[in-house]
């Protein structure tokens, strides 16, 4: 399998201990390198600020959960999108985008979130 293609294989399996068993020490461990770089506002960077963040999304939403619709890699880069079900919430489209080191740990992370409405304007979903 090409370096590619086991960086996809590699961020697809990180969502379910992740997100979807609400097991994010396990998924830091097997998957995010020793240096983690985090784009998004509400996390700090490093292996704390993603254990941290991920463990207050277990406490504040159980049963939230990931679903990946597809997902995209070129070089050392994995694009996913993403939809998210919160309980009690919206549902969200989401697209997170990866990036690995040479031995295949995730080492740095962006992403962009967006309702998904009740209504839209066209039929097409955002899926």
């Amino acid at each position: 399998m090409s370096p590619t293609n086991h960086n996809k294989q590699t961020n697809i399996a990180l969502h379910e201990p992740m997100f979807n068993d609400c097991q994010p020490a396990e998924a830091l461990a097997r998957y995010v390198g020793d240096e983690y770089i985090q784009h998004n506002p509400h996390v700090r960077d490093g292996q704390l600020g993603f254990l941290t963040y991920f463990l207050r999304m277990q406490a504040e939403y159980p049963g939230k959960h990931v679903h990946i619709v597809r997902a995209v890699a070129e070089a050392d880069l994995v694009v996913l999108h993403c939809h998210q079900t919160w309980p009690g919430g919206h549902d969200y489209a989401g697209i997170d985008i990866f990036r690995f080191d040479a031995i295949g740990k995730i080492v740095e992370h962006w992403d962009v979130l967006q309702v998904v409405p009740e209504m839209a304007q066209n039929e097409n979903t955002m899926f």
